[in-house]
């Protein structure tokens, strides 16, 4: 009986040139990863002495990787100074998830179960934070979040270790490879060390100048600090200095504010949680982190929000409030020239917010039904009322003379009785024209005018899978109404309603969407859409200018204003931003 061939393996040839020690194991090296049998080890160990070429020659194998499925790199992740948490966060980024917590990131892989060639060069290098404690240690790294990371059945992994006894445990129980690249270490003397705050230029009355201060010396001054005889005083010095805060090591930072035994001033170690995940990506300009820091910073940190302001005004979009105390499960934009907000929260109670601080002002005009979880709310012109559910149920609230809101409830109610499928699972309105737009299970879009509504919904299916946001814009100047609509299948879509829904998404990621709000603006329409991957991405409709803004809190509901605040909430509360739609998408 004969066999099928084994599948070709990449050639060598197209991979950069073969030099130094990847001459010497860079073949053993791609021989390992182009075989994804189950016989052979999913764990590749990579040892020798500092200065031996492990680095070049995982260098050498992350360029060649992509050119063949087998051995693509979906992520490499440096581990040296990152402890347990920031290296979650980097890893959780680089697949697409947005920086998550190390048992979020190992929940979602489980869930994924998606295959993963992982490189991890510098793994003994790994930890941070004082000492003593665990995060500081290599195999905390290891026993938290590497070992569980390695026995997911879909996840292999490079992984550089030096001369360390890191993974020698668990190897003894799993099968590994292991690649010695050398026991001789580099000839190069170790540079001397020197006390990194005599390199931080000052002003003349000696005022740190982070800004003006080299990238090394930010990055390790708060882990000397920690080191120095005087800690306590070097390292309060640092907490305390806000310019550090803002241009500092934020792994480093994270990691000392994890130890309670380390005195913080006020709110910072709550205002550090929400902003060092966001923060520890280095692609963000110092803007960007200013006006991060800022919004993290606003209802934890007065004094730090305070300093900070100025140049998150700078910014294109500004914290105006934030509330971590106010859980919220839904948002509408009122109708009116104040700005209000209405709210509801996980226990059912729906309330007025004064939009300039997030404060209750009064409960709604009518009390919501007692067995009511509203998940999402649209907002009638005259101030009444349709509430979504957590089980799908349309419940109107409030005067409404036309019976509008009633029949909407009504209609879906019924077609829901008939057929599960078609149960209504997001909500959305339209201020100029009072339209509401229902999505449901099946993946269709309702769209109620008020002057039509006996007549029924206009509707279209848009979407292959359960729809979970929706939005609309009237335009009166041509009477077009624009719905725009996310789905779990990862996919936003247009539709223009005197026409067909555009034949392909405007934007299909490997996430879901959460929440979604679309509002005219002083510079145009504006549409705004939450990810759970703790991404927002704001578009300029009319030219189709999209921005990614990082989200502080899981969002499970979004509002903008005409006057473009956009209110973000959920579960771990709310925050408010001011966006600067001149400059937003330049």
């Amino acid at each position: 009986m004969s066999t099928a061939p084994a599948p070709a393996g990449p050639d060598i040839a197209t991979w950069p040139p073969l030099e130094g020690v990847a001459a010497a194991h860079g073949p053993a090296l791609l021989d390992w990863a182009a075989d994804t049998s189950p016989e052979r080890p999913r764990v590749c160990l990579v040892r020798g002495a500092k200065g031996s070429g492990k680095s070049q020659l995982l260098a050498w194998f992350l360029m060649g990787s992509a050119g063949h499925p087998r051995t693509v790199v979906h992520a490499a992740v440096l581990a040296e100074g990152l402890f347990t948490d920031a290296f979650a966060w980097e890893l959780s980024r680089q697949l697409g998830y947005g920086p998550l917590s190390p048992a979020r990131l190992l929940d979602r892989l489980m869930v994924d179960q998606r295959p993963l060639l992982l490189l991890v060069p510098d793994l003994h290098r790994s930890g941070r934070g004082p000492a003593d404690r665990p995060p500081a240690r290599p195999a905390t790294l290891v026993e938290d979040l590497l070992v569980p990371l390695l026995e997911l059945p879909g996840t292999r992994a490079i992984v550089e270790v030096g001369n360390s006894d890191l993974l020698d445990g668990w190897a003894k129980v799993a099968s590994v490879e292991t690649l010695h690249v050398g026991d001789t270490p580099s000839p190069l003397a170790e540079p001397p060390k020197v006390e990194l705050t005599t390199q931080v230029p000052r002003t003349p009355d000696g005022r740190p100048l982070w800004d003006q201060t080299p990238q090394a010396v930010r990055e390790h001054a708060l882990d000397q600090a920690l080191l120095a005889p005087d800690a306590e005083h070097a390292v309060r010095a640092l907490l305390t200095d806000p310019g550090f805060l803002l241009h500092g090591s934020s792994v480093s930072l994270a990691a000392c504010l994890a130890d309670e035994r380390i005195p913080a001033p006020p709110g910072l170690r709550r205002t550090w949680r929400l902003a060092a995940p966001h923060l520890s990506d280095t692609e963000h300009s110092t803007g960007e982190r200013a006006a991060l820091l800022h919004a993290a910073a606003l209802g934890a940190s007065p004094g730090l929000a305070r300093y900070l302001l100025p140049l998150a005004e700078a910014h294109v979009l500004t914290a105006v409030w934030a509330r971590p105390d106010a859980a919220m499960t839904a948002l509408a934009q009122v109708p009116s020239e104040q700005g209000e907000l209405y709210a509801a929260d996980p226990l059912g109670d729906v309330t007025l917010l004064d939009a300039s601080t997030g404060r209750s002002t009064a409960p709604a005009s009518s009390p919501t039904p007692s067995s009511a979880r509203p998940q999402g709310i649209a907002v009638h012109q005259d101030r009444s009322l349709l509430l979504l559910t957590d089980t799908g149920a349309l419940h109107p609230t409030g005067d409404d003379p036309t019976g509008f809101l009633d029949h909407i409830a009504t209609h879906h109610g019924q077609a829901a009785l008939k057929n599960p499928d078609v149960t209504p699972s997001a909500i959305g309105q339209c201020l100029r024209s009072g339209i509401t737009v229902i999505g449901d299970e099946e993946g269709s879009v309702h769209v109620w005018d008020p002057a039509a509504h006996y007549a029924g919904p206009c509707a279209r299916s848009l979407h292959a899978a359960p729809v979970t946001a929706v939005a609309c814009l009237a335009f009166p100047d041509d009477g077009h109404t624009l719905v725009m609509s996310a789905a779990m299948d990862g996919t936003v879509r247009l539709w223009e309603t005197s026409a067909d829904p555009m034949p392909v998404p405007v934007e299909q990621r490997p996430a879901l969407v959460t929440a979604m709000t679309a509002a005219h603006t002083p510079h145009g329409p504006v549409l705004a859409v939450a990810w759970n991957d703790a991404t927002l991405h704001l578009w300029h409709v009319l030219t189709g200018r999209m921005r990614p803004v990082p989200l502080l809190v899981p969002c499970r509901a979004l509002a903008l204003s005409s006057g473009s605040r956009l209110t973000v909430a959920g579960p771990n509360g709310a925050y408010a931003l001011s966006l600067d739609t001149a400059r937003l998408w330049d």
